[in-house]
């Protein structure tokens, strides 16, 4: 069987979700200035689609082999072309929330499926552990592109103006080329149509047992505070770019494309250090040092004034704060392979399970939390009190 246009459709897939889903902090920015919605009510946003991926995971885990892998796909990117068509067409804060309904429900497909689809496209353990890996690095570029994406299409000039809505244009059509070139794809899931899948209450009932180990436990939380700090950081960089540190919206913008950068550079750093080096030294030092990180830059903020055009006159506290991926980027990677290493292969699916409706519902938590004491207290407290909770609750289970 012929792979390479199998695998091309699923680098494709997931860079298009890597724009949608870490399109939230953007977002967030643009409907307080379009919209008049405050930053606790912008906060929503991030539950939206945080919620759909843990409820849409846990729910297709027994029955998407009964669907099939290529068919789940192909559903997740033909609500999302649908979903981004109707942005521009429907301009609203209802409709943005739905958006993100979809994008989180569609994501949730499309993540349970690439990860067992990769079992089928490669043929030993290395190239499964190889292919996992461009795929992760695929979605990291995403990323970074996605902020320059959406930067493209916001006028500083018009902040009132729905003109930026036009991007989704442009991420319909990617949708629908990742879905015409799946659709010609030829994917053999033969070797899973005969396996059956656990009743739905059966399932759950395995993933209450596994939860209350303590062991487990342990670990479930300290990925919820995890996501928790990160999809804090991440969805309110912009806002805080550009109300603490005064900078434009596309300057706004275009700068917390640092933090997807340095994130994905301390992963792919850690990949190397954690061969020589014991995880948990790695990551006593990685919170030490984000929380130095933390204490130096924040303040920067407070030095920022005057107008700011462009890169090359932005404040230093622009650059520095966004290096906190670089020591925060290993700690999930980290905890995940571990809880799992240290359980029977038997119940990794349950434990995978039980990862990404926590790390779902961290990311919900983490934000409205953050947008409520922006409004609140502002973005530096905001900041502020997010990691401190996170470096807490992160240090109490190693030390576990």
């Amino acid at each position: 069987m012929s792979t390479w246009k199998i695998k091309v459709s699923l680098f494709l897939n997931y860079f298009v979700f890597a724009i949608l889903l870490n399109s939230v902090g953007t977002v967030i920015l643009q409907v307080q200035s379009n919209y008049g919605v405050s930053e606790s009510a912008a906060s929503i946003l991030e539950a939206f689609k945080d919620l759909s991926i843990a409820a849409v995971s846990f729910l297709v885990a027994s029955y998407i082999t009964r669907i099939g892998y290529k068919n789940s796909m192909l559903i997740a990117l033909g609500l999302v072309t649908i979903a981004c068509l109707a942005m521009p067409s429907l301009p609203s804060f209802a409709m943005t929330k739905v958006l993100f309904a979809v994008v989180g429900t569609s994501f949730a497909l499309i993540k349970v499926s690439v990860y067992a689809t990769i079992g089928i496209v490669t043929s030993n353990k290395k190239e499964h552990a190889s292919f996992m890996n461009f795929i992760e690095s695929f979605f990291m570029i995403g990323i970074l592109t996605g902020y320059f994406i959406f930067s493209a299409f916001v006028d500083d000039s018009q902040t009132q103006s729905n003109s930026w809505l036009t991007v989704y244009y442009l991420l319909a059509a990617l949708t629908a080329i990742a879905f015409v070139l799946l659709l010609t794809a030829s994917l053999d899931e033969s070797a899973i149509k005969d396996a059956e899948a656990k009743p739905f209450l059966e399932e759950f009932g395995d993933m209450i047992k596994l939860a209350i180990k303590p062991l487990v436990l342990v670990f479930i939380m300290s990925a919820f505070t995890y996501v928790l700090i990160e999809q804090s950081i991440m969805s309110w960089l912009p806002t805080f770019n550009s109300k603490v540190l005064n900078l434009p919206t596309t300057l706004s913008i275009q700068m917390a494309s640092i933090l997807a950068a340095s994130t994905a550079l301390g992963r792919f750093s850690a990949g190397f250090v954690l061969r020589k080096i014991h995880w948990f030294g790695v990551l006593i030092l990685c919170l030490i040092a984000a929380a130095a990180l933390v204490l130096i830059a924040i303040p920067l903020a407070k030095n920022s004034g005057g107008q700011v055009t462009g890169w090359s006159d932005a404040p230093l506290g622009a650059f520095v704060f966004p290096l906190i991926g670089l020591f925060l980027a290993p700690i999930y990677p980290a905890i995940n392979s571990v809880i799992l290493s240290t359980l029977p292969a038997r119940q990794h699916g349950p434990m995978s399970g039980l990862i990404v409706i926590f790390s779902a519902l961290g990311g919900t938590t983490g934000s409205i939390i953050t947008g409520n004491i922006f409004e609140a207290y502002g973005g530096q407290t905001a900041f502020y009190f997010s990691f401190s909770a996170h470096w807490r609750a992160d240090g109490l289970s190693l030390l576990l």
